[in-house]
């Protein structure tokens, strides 16, 4: 690895016509100005076993994005001053807010229950119903995408709008069979136009579609498209509950952790108070 950097450092100081300076601490592999940067930090940075030149090549980058760092740092001093107060309060700041942050993930995973109960999620849909209004409509049902020139595809046309369970379980051999796209979501809701858009069909109106027909079915000159609409759920309609259950168990954990943090700090400030570590001042004139 060593051998590798060496290589590198040679090659950069041919090419760029300069001469290697030489050192006392033979560790240094290159300096700017006052600071320098060592074997040791470049060779940390490429995993073991990588091969010579792959080495060489992320060596190359690490060392001349060093450069370029210190480079743009000393120019940002002489054009914009070295405010030390401001920037030792600005990364004070971060550290404060770093650790806060780290302090408090920890407490979430450690204290704070993922586990909500059915009763709770049902509980937060009721109360929070505006919420869930949505934007799409929903269907349930059963889409079919068969070649045309299938064999028993006439017969397949009259069977694939049964929700009859003996029925259904023809139409799921014939399409294991036949089909490019089998997809059963009776027992699941979807989104009307992620279906339609899988289909060469534009309806004018596809709630009025909903209103009036169970069913989609198109050919062009290589597929037939069939699709039965057992349930559907307009747009601007409240979301069935089992469409939402995923959105109402995060916001449920997201409330829950502004909730829990919230009740930590105030913990923290009312033992502060008592125990005397928190002191309030007052001009007295």
């Amino acid at each position: 690895m060593t051998r590798t950097i060496v290589f590198f450092f040679v090659a950069v100081c041919l090419l760029n016509a300069c001469r290697p300076t030489v050192t006392k601490n033979a560790e240094v592999l290159v300096e700017v100005n006052a600071f320098s940067l060592t074997r040791s930090e470049v060779e940390k940075l490429i995993p073991e076993g990588t091969p010579h030149a792959d080495s060489l090549l992320m060596a190359e980058s690490y060392v001349k994005k060093w450069v370029k760092d210190i480079l743009t740092f000393d120019a940002a001093k002489r054009n914009i001053g070295n405010n030390e107060e401001d920037i030792d309060r600005l990364v004070e700041e971060y550290r404060r807010s770093l650790l806060r942050h780290r302090y408090q993930e920890h407490l979430i995973r450690s204290r704070l229950s993922a586990e909500i109960s059915e009763e709770e999620k049902i509980n937060y849909y009721q109360e929070n119903a505006k919420k869930f209004v949505l934007n799409n409509h929903l269907i349930k049902g059963l889409f079919l995408k068969v070649p045309a020139d299938t064999p028993g595809l006439d017969e397949m046309r009259k069977k694939y709008r049964s929700n009859d369970r003996n029925v259904v379980e023809d139409i799921e051999k014939f399409s294991i069979q036949n089909a490019v796209i089998y997809d059963y979501f009776y027992d699941r809701w979807v989104d009307f136009d992620e279906i339609l858009d899988k289909m060469p069909v534009q309806l004018p109106n596809t709630a009025q579609h909903l209103k009036t027909k169970q069913s989609v079915e198109v050919t062009d000159s290589v597929y037939c498209y069939l699709l039965n609409i057992s349930e559907y759920v307009l747009s601007g309609s409240t979301a069935p509950y089992e469409y939402v259950i995923p959105q109402i168990q995060e916001l449920i954990i997201n409330k829950r952790k502004v909730d829990f943090l919230k009740e930590i700090e105030e913990e923290l400030y009312r033992n502060a108070v008592r125990k005397g570590q928190v002191k309030f001042y007052t001009n007295q004139e």
